[in-house]
């Protein structure tokens, strides 16, 4: 399982869209084990090219701050589970909780 996750700053980026790298951490959710952490450059904005760009990488899922529905509903479509109203943390912190299940999603802060 691979997880994607917007940074800025080396933290989860309250706005995926504008972020300035992705964290692609590939796990194992039987073991609840982070296995690596690869940190990729964002491509230039451009709406409706993230769902796709981060399937092509191997991403099941997406844990971000905000995320308006029409970006979600693209996830969806590719097969990436959206987790939103995550707390700015290190990757491996969001990682580590979504795999034990402790995960705290609070208000999704996008609105659009």
């Amino acid at each position: 399982m691979k997880i994607a996750i917007p940074l800025a700053g080396g933290k989860l980026s309250m706005h995926f869209g504008h972020c300035e790298r992705f964290a692609l951490v590939d796990v194992d959710p039987t073991e609840k084990t982070i296995l690596k952490r690869e940190d990729i450059d964002a491509p230039p904005h451009q709406p409706g090219l993230l769902p796709k760009w981060l399937a092509e990488r191997g991403a099941n899922v997406i844990i971000a701050g905000g995320m308006g529905q029409r970006a979600q509903d693209l996830f969806v479509e590719q097969g990436i589970q959206v987790i939103v109203g995550a707390p700015a943390d290190t990757p491996e912190r969001l990682a580590g909780d979504y795999l034990a299940g402790t995960l705290q999603a609070g208000e999704n802060v996008c609105d659009h």
